[in-house]
């Protein structure tokens, strides 16, 4: 278990001071004497991670891998594949979200606001800024893909209820400035594991210009990460072997760039979410499994079956829909005692890779050679050879167009990023929603379900907010 690896780190501490893990304990704070220290600074920090890492969040996770083309919900998930909208149940959890989102803006925003008048050092300073700063980058990122427009709430006005909707641009105009300030002041190893370094804030950086569609900008700041040498995909050689990636025990790996990090003590919640009594893959605690797929789902149906990946990731369970049901198993902890301690990656180095290989298609007009060895960097670990030496499995850039690669990088990413929160998000910002669900479950998607309403705990309370003329279409 977990566990023991951190009772282990703590003695790597004491003995020569190496990372920690990230453990939010949130106390109240009384702004006009807290921020005196690099301590209580660092307390402040914490709760900005916890709303986001505790239960409010989960939905997050949930409704957004109910929804793309792979994956069935189960209980209130299930109406969503019939994509005729969000029931309110839907609505309602994904509530939680928002508010967990602003929670964590408004601890982000307290440290922002605070941080310049303490008395730490400055290089200090500039990094807790960098470390809050990246975190509401986040934060809005999340908010402005499922929302769109939104309440726009800094240190500036964070006293304000009465917000109105800012713009798209708005809203991307922050988050770049945030990501810019934290890759310039953010270290280059983290300050505790769970917590982002530089090369974090590049790869979300990475990330936002890909949905804004600078690709040019996408490609450059992916290529600073990989040219960093920081970090390498784990050699994978069985399907067994992706425990080194996903499994309970693993503290960190070559490819962590920023997990939200999980122990025995506190579980990742989510795990619930995977597994059915009985199957020995989390045999503690509850079993609520919600996710499932069919193998005549194209997704899975087209899926080499020597990939390991896909040979890792389902395991047969009839659940009473029949018995070509799948269940997954990316993430396990069948060691477990009282919580799952497997982490919650958000952003890995194949990530990376991938996002310089479609960027780079993009700005090039085709796919370029160092856009296809990224690609088969991926897919080469999937078969098991080392990433980093030409195998059987490779793919030619001349052997592709513009159109033909940018498939195979999103089929590329719906393979090795499957239940981590990427899919649907990908076919949203691709254009690919609709005709991807039509393939993979025969259904046509009614597009108001491609955002998701203002919830009633904002538009109740902030009267800057016309819950009619304000509200996104449909709802």
């Amino acid at each position: 278990m977990k566990i023991k690896y951190l009772y282990s780190l703590l003695l790597c501490i004491l003995a020569c001071g190496c990372n920690d893990i990230l453990e939010e304990h949130p106390k109240a704070i009384a702004t006009e004497t807290f921020y005196n220290t690099e301590d209580e600074i660092a307390s402040a920090l914490n709760g900005v991670y916890e709303p986001i890492h505790g239960s409010q969040f989960t939905s997050y996770f949930t409704l957004l891998e109910a929804c793309p083309d792979n994956v069935y919900g189960k209980g209130s998930l299930a109406s969503i594949s019939d994509y005729a909208g969000f029931s309110t149940a839907n609505i309602t959890n994904m509530g939680s979200v928002w508010t967990a989102l602003y929670r964590s803006i408004r601890n982000a925003n307290a440290v922002i606001d605070k941080v310049p008048q303490s008395e730490v050092r400055e290089n200090m300073k500039n990094q807790f800024l960098g470390e809050a700063r990246f975190l509401r980058a986040f934060d809005y990122f999340a908010l402005v893909r499922l929302w769109a427009g939104v309440p726009l709430r800094t240190e500036e006005n964070m006293d304000i209820i009465e917000v109105p909707r800012a713009s798209q641009e708005e809203i991307y105009q922050l988050i770049l400035q945030d990501l810019e300030w934290a890759e310039t002041y953010l270290p280059d190893s983290p300050r505790l594991l769970g917590t982002p370094s530089k090369w974090a804030a590049k790869t979300l950086l990475a990330d936002v210009y890909l949905n804004l569609k600078e690709y040019e900008k996408a490609r450059d700041k992916a290529k600073e990460v990989i040219d960093s040498g920081t970090y390498s995909l784990v050699r994978v050689e069985t399907p067994d072997d992706y425990e080194n990636i996903y499994g309970a025990d693993l503290l960190t790996s070559t490819e962590e760039i920023f997990y939200f990090k999980y122990t025995d003590q506190k579980g990742w919640e989510l795990m619930n979410f995977f597994h059915i009594d009985g199957d020995g893959y989390k045999p503690y605690g509850a079993n609520w499994f919600s996710f499932y797929t069919y193998t005549d789902n194209p997704f899975y149906a087209e899926w080499d079956d020597a990939d390991l990946r896909k040979q890792h990731m389902f395991y047969a369970w009839d659940i009473g829909f029949g018995d070509n049901t799948l269940l997954f198993k990316k993430y396990i902890d069948p060691n477990g005692t009282s919580n799952a301690s497997n982490d919650w990656p958000i952003y890995r180095y194949p990530e990376v890779l991938l996002i310089y290989a479609e960027a780079a298609n993009e700005a090039n007009g085709g796919p370029t050679e160092e856009a296809m060895e990224h690609l088969n960097q991926v897919r080469r670990r999937s078969y098991g050879y080392d990433p980093d030496v030409a195998s059987p499995v490779d793919l030619r850039s001349g052997d592709y167009n513009h159109d033909t690669f940018f498939e195979l990088v999103i089929r590329e990413r719906g393979y090795e990023l499957i239940l981590e929160c990427k899919r649907w998000l990908d076919l949203l910002r691709t254009g690919l929603a609709e005709e991807y669900i039509q393939k993979g479950k025969g259904k046509t998607v009614n597009t108001e379900m491609f955002l998701w309403p203002i919830p009633v705990v904002e538009t109740n309370y902030n009267t800057a907010i016309d819950p009619v003329k304000d509200q996104n279409p449909g709802y």
